[in-house]
């Protein structure tokens, strides 16, 4: 293999290419988050992810397959148990989650667990069920900013979730509430993968809006994983969007909070024209959270043509002792039923300016990113991690 000083590995989040072959067991048979967007969304171009391939790993009406690729790519099936951004993000480097993180979707969060953080927090909840971001600020926000109550909600994901308006209930006070839910939420009965703040202005029904200061308070990886060894190894490991809230900072060495996937692109971009050795590590949000929660093909297929547009900015940039990888960690069908993640397999589209490219067998994990990048700088995985090189299949 090849060795390269700096290697870009950038996480569409939820980008699915078709489902996996456990997906009945999710309730998610036939979901196909790229193709049926790609069968939905008129006219979608996306000609520098065909240029890498795209249109060679799946068969879609508007990316078409290139004769001589730039990249190699490669269909990736996700080992672990589960559907959600955590497992999919931590078995890139390494963990293999044999059980699946706690969710509350059907019934809310116990009495026992509301009572204590109303006790602790000083605020009544009102919510407590499974409810889009949207909805449920439209439902309860009017409610909040007369009564100063708490709102608090679940989703497919497992996550608890605490909406409070930035001027009424206060920036300072959601992250403290956060703070004591994530606490108690370390239960083993209770324990969600992460407990997110989510600060919204407005001051009526319809005119809601989330903003960026959201903040994620996740449980750490249960064990090392390949961002820790590169970081303990002295390499730089930079994290762009919500890595670092994913990992909670562990094997971190700088982070970049994204207002949105266009400027975590963007901060890309600009990280790529500087000097590191080591990882850039991104994750772009919007597909997953604007647009496939929110069952919006249109909006997901504009937000790739977005992204594709800021990749044919990037392209020129990766240098000859470059690694490029794109992949995802989950699937988030738009034109599937309910509003969860689907249960599918991944792309991985690997490209540097002097591979020649090409396809790769399926992969039955996506921690082969992982492994790949500690074997590029000449690392060992830690006891217990999965994965294996593809160092050798890249020419």
């Amino acid at each position: 293999m090849r060795k390269f000083k700096r290697i870009f590995l950038i996480v569409i989040d939820s980008l699915g290419i078709g489902a996996m072959k456990d997906a009945a067991e999710y309730g998610d048979a036939g979901a196909d988050t790229l193709g049926h967007i790609d069968r939905t969304v008129k006219e979608l171009k996306l000609p520098a992810m065909e240029k890498l391939g795209l249109g060679n790993l799946c068969t879609l009406s508007h990316v078409a397959p290139s004769d001589h690729p730039l990249g190699y790519y490669a269909r990736l099936n996700e080992a672990s148990l589960g559907k959600d951004t955590m497992t999919g993000h931590w078995e890139m480097m390494g963990l293999h989650i044999t059980t699946p993180f706690k969710t509350f979707t059907e019934h809310g969060f116990p009495p026992e667990l509301i009572h204590e953080l109303e006790e602790r927090t000083g605020h009544k909840i009102v919510g407590n069920r499974s409810e889009s971001g949207t909805k449920i600020l439209d439902d309860l926000g009017e409610h909040q900013i007369r009564t100063g109550d708490m709102i608090v909600y679940t989703s497919a994901d497992s996550v608890l979730q605490i909406a409070g308006h930035e001027e009424t209930f206060g920036l300072d006070e959601l992250y403290r509430c956060c703070e004591i839910a994530r606490e108690i939420t370390m239960k083993d009965e209770w324990k969600v993968g992460r407990v997110i703040a989510r600060p919204y202005v407005g001051r009526k029904k319809g005119e809601f809006k989330r903003t960026p200061n959201r903040h994620d308070y996740a449980v750490s990886p249960f064990g090392k994983t390949a961002l820790d060894i590169l970081k303990d190894a002295g390499y730089d490991v930079i994290s762009v969007g919500k890595i670092a809230d994913i990992f909670n900072n562990q094997g971190i060495t700088e982070k970049y909070h994204s207002d949105s996937s266009v400027q975590g692109m963007e901060q890309t971009i600009e990280i790529a024209k500087r000097d590191f050795h080591g990882l850039t590590f991104v994750n772009l949000v919007d597909f997953d959270a604007l647009w496939g929660h929110r069952r919006n093909p249109e909006g997901y297929g504009r937000e790739l043509e977005k992204f594709d547009e800021k990749l044919t900015q990037l392209l020129p940039l990766i240098r000859e002792d470059d690694l490029l990888m794109i992949t995802a960690d989950h699937g988030n069908d738009p034109t599937y039923t309910g509003t969860d993640h689907t249960r599918e397999q991944t792309p991985l589209l690997i490209y540097s300016p002097g591979l020649k490219g090409g396809q790769l067998p399926v992969q039955d994990t996506f921690a082969v990113s992982g492994a790949t990048i500690l074997d590029n700088f000449g690392l060992s995985p830690a006891e217990g991690m999965i994965g294996h090189t593809l160092g050798g299949l890249l020419a």
